[in-house]
């Protein structure tokens, strides 16, 4: 059926089943179904049909999203209107954005800190059966809409379950945990109606003053791509057709996203090609290559005066043809116009449009802003049709994959019951409770009950508990203060409370002013903590940070990143004070970044790293405090002990640490480093063969026994060094790792298989190598504390 010829006939064949369905009830299918209509036939087949029938307003139109612009198809309660869609959208649309948000209803913010909360799980599965409805009925063909959501730690959405912050995640060094968390996410999403997840985000973090470290899983590549890769599966499993209860994923932000000038969000990333290859390229190369991953984000940022959005070697020379790439690329919010207001790369949305569309951005999101302009771009001539086929056959095909020509809708009615289900909370608590990394620990910890005596917990983040960004608000987050009160109760110790100091007025992510309190306000806090804590035996202070003090700077008006890592505030002022009183004082820090905390660690009588732990916040922290679990989290990122240091990574060149005239120039905390309630010891590592070919593979083996008295986990961690090679290397790379549980007395032998792929690096002709010559592999608890052994490596 050619495009021009369409009857009224046509029309209705073309609709099809699905439109005479109804949301949630299917309709027998009419005798004659076209092609693409047909579950049975192949996906390329029924691709190939449906893409003859579109016009090109009908493909430029799959090529685009709306969110804010959602009052066009929303009546001003909020509800979607078919009538307004179908006059707004006459050639259909490819993707609705959060359909969870409340984003086009009048005097609505939408959002954490919306006056209006957003919508419920029945209410979100209503919305998008009704756009669906509209989508398969309403439209020519009948092509259902792809809806996106966020899910960074949890399904950003009402009452949905909350984990820990991906940072905190990453401290789990369990890649088996993270597939389960996000296995929760795309089920919570799917319930609702989303199909592709805007996560993980797998930037290499290299600058922990940027406001968004903890979206990531830390400043290593190669945990990133295994962290990564586990997220992925979480969410879509390990085929590309997808299976119940699943989600399209997106990897974000390609890339030097975590590593701009001066620390400042979606600033320049002057990075070289050597670097990006061998830092910022794996975690993509790794999980584009071993799972389904159906969508990439370009980044925001800027690399050699090119930004992502506008680059063609990265989309495709790299992404593309070099990896293989066969899903859809998804434009960050806004970039394509940042192009134009920020980049000043072009001066005006068409050349942007441009731009973007042939470096190889198939949708814009989250609105319509440039892409509306291709079909003029087509028309004259500078953009061929046939390349626009290209990026809608992209589009149908993963449509198709993930069955939504077969059901777009959901079950309303089931939607509540599956969102934060025991078993989803039971999880939160679990992945809380291995995210925490220990500090430091004089012997205070675990508190015992019975000899604790007066407890006094101070912060006024123990009773108002930050849970990161990219978060809704859970139907309930149990905080310090809630969790160790009831302790109190249970286990009959005196307890109290004092709020002790403020950082902000507010910790609304989404607020553009940050108002810190007045000193003069925590002063006359921090006295009235001094005189509780004269009265205590044992003290735990909530300090760090809330989702104002460090976050996404999305604009100039919403910043986000630090030029300290201070403690902010005067948390150091309260510190200080209750550090004087020399009584048993344990720090629970909450944040999402390193922070130099110089004077916790010469003062406190133990510290706990809990970043942001979600919704189960206070029972992971009685659990940890009280004993009932070990703390076994590393640190995936190092903690400096001042901005100038920066950088501290430990993957580092030989040049890269003199040190500085009077200072200590090691981190405060290196990289994979975190302590444990009960002791280890590991040996040195011992090789299946000392020499082996370049494209030969060995066994390394690592003995490691709790030498203490309480079961507890250790990380195991390899690293390997290429002694002498022909362009420079790192002094370390983390090659391998394993989480293990041990009980008292317990040993173990953790085996790593070392193959060419992890000692290979990229040659004086930006081609891969493995050179001949020597090898030092290290094992330990961490990236400082190894144990060494050497490899061979000969000449074939």
């Amino acid at each position: 059926m050619s495009r021009a010829g369409v009857t009224r006939r046509n029309f209705v064949q073309g609709v099809g089943a699905a439109g005479l369905a109804t949301a949630g009830h299917a309709v027998a299918a009419p005798a004659e179904q076209p092609l693409y209509k047909q579950a049975s036939a192949a996906v390329e087949l029924r691709v190939n049909d449906l893409l003859s029938r579109m016009t090109l307003q009908e493909k430029v139109a799959q090529m685009m999203c709306i969110w804010i612009a959602k009052n066009r198809v929303q009546d001003a309660r909020g509800n979607f209107d078919a009538a307004r869609a179908a006059q707004a959208l006459p050639h259909g649309l490819g993707m609705l954005g959060r359909p969870s948000d409340r984003k086009g209803v009048t005097n609505t913010n939408a959002g954490a800190d919306a006056a209006v909360a957003n919508r419920t799980a029945a209410e979100t599965a209503a919305y998008v059966n009704a756009a669906q409805a509209w989508a398969v009925q309403g439209t020519r063909l009948g092509i259902p809409l792809f809806m996106h959501e966020e899910s960074l730690h949890g399904y950003a959405a009402r009452d949905a379950t909350s984990f820990p912050q991906a940072i905190g995640l990453a401290s789990s060094f369990d890649p088996a945990l993270i597939e389960k968390v996000f296995s929760v996410c795309a089920r919570e999403m799917r319930a609702r109606g989303a199909h592709l997840a805007l996560a993980p985000v797998v930037d290499v973090c290299r600058d922990p003053r940027w406001g968004r470290v903890e979206e990531t899983f830390g400043e290593d590549p190669y945990l990133m791509g295994v962290l990564g890769k586990a997220a992925v599966t979480g969410c879509s499993g390990t085929e590309r057709k997808l299976a119940p209860g699943k989600v399209l994923a997106t990897l974000k932000h390609m890339t030097g996203h975590g590593q701009p000038e001066r620390g400042i969000n979606t600033a320049p990333a002057q990075i070289s090609e050597r670097v990006l290859r061998e830092v910022f390229f794996p975690p993509f190369e790794k999980i584009i290559r071993e799972t389904p991953i159906a969508a990439v984000m370009p980044s925001y940022n800027e690399i050699d005066g090119v930004p992502s959005h506008a680059n063609p070697w990265l989309l495709k020379t790299i992404l593309r043809n070099e990896w293989g790439f066969q899903g859809i690329t998804v434009s960050d919010y806004f970039a394509i116009r940042e192009m134009v207001d920020r980049h000043r790369l072009v001066p005006d949305m068409t050349e942007s449009a441009y731009r973007a569309f042939t470096a190889g951005v198939d949708i814009e999101t989250p609105d319509e802003g440039g892409f509306p302009a291709l079909v003029g771009l087509v028309k004259s001539g500078r953009i061929k049709e046939v390349d626009i086929d290209a990026v809608v056959r992209r589009i149908l095909a993963l449509k198709f994959l993930a069955g939504l020509f077969e059901d777009p809708y959901v079950d309303a009615g089931k939607a509540d019951a599956l969102t934060a289900t025991p078993d989803a909370v039971a999880l939160a608590r679990e992945a809380a409770v291995r995210s925490v990394v220990l500090l430091k620990n004089d012997g205070v910890l675990p508190l015992n009950a019975g000899k604790v005596g007066r407890l006094l917990l101070l912060g006024t983040h123990a009773k108002d508990t930050p849970i990161g960004g990219y978060s809704d608000i859970p139907r309930h987050v149990v905080s310090i203060h809630e969790a160790l009160a009831a302790e109190a109760k249970a286990q009959g110790f005196a307890f109290d409370y004092r709020e002790a100091v403020r950082l902000t007025e507010k910790r609304e992510w989404a607020t553009d002013e940050v108002r810190f309190i007045d000193p003069a306000v925590n002063a006359r806090l921090i006295a009235e903590a001094v005189e509780a804590a004269k009265q205590a035996d044992t003290i735990v202070m909530v300090l760090g940070d809330n989702e104002q003090t460090s976050r996404e700077a999305w604009s100039d008006t919403h910043l986000g990143d630090r030029d300290s890592l201070d403690l902010i505030g005067q948390q150091n002022d309260l510190a200080a004070a209750i550090f004087a009183l020399n009584k048993p004082t344990v720090v629970f820090l909450l944040n999402g970044k390193p922070l130099s905390i110089n004077l916790l660690q010469a003062k406190a009588s133990a510290i706990i790293e809990g970043w942001y732990l979600g919704q189960e916040t206070g029972h992971a922290a009685a659990d940890i405090l009280f004993g009932r679990a070990n703390p076994g989290g590393k640190l995936p990122i190092s903690f400096p002990r001042n901005v100038g240091q920066l950088p501290v990574y430990y993957n580092a060149k030989p040049t890269a640490n003199r040190g500085y005239l009077g200072s200590d120039n090691t981190p405060l905390y290196p990289f994979g480093f975190g302590l444990s309630y009960t002791t280890f010891a590991l040996s040195a590592p011992r090789l299946s063969k000392t020499t082996m070919a370049p494209t030969d593979s060995v066994t390394v083996s690592v003995d490691v026994t709790n030498t203490g008295q309480r079961a507890g986990d250790e990380v195991v961690q390899l690293y390997i060094r290429d002694d002498i090679s022909s362009v420079t290397r790192p002094v370390k790379e983390l090659k391998g790792f394993a989480r293990v549980t041990l009980a008292p007395g317990e040993k173990r032998t953790v085996t790593f298989t070392i193959t060419p792929a992890e000692l290979q690096f990229y040659g004086m002709d930006m081609k891969r190598v493995v050179e001949p010559g020597s090898f030092t592999f290290m094992t330990g608890p961490n990236s400082v504390d190894l144990k060494t052994t050497t490899l061979t490596v000969v000449a074939a």
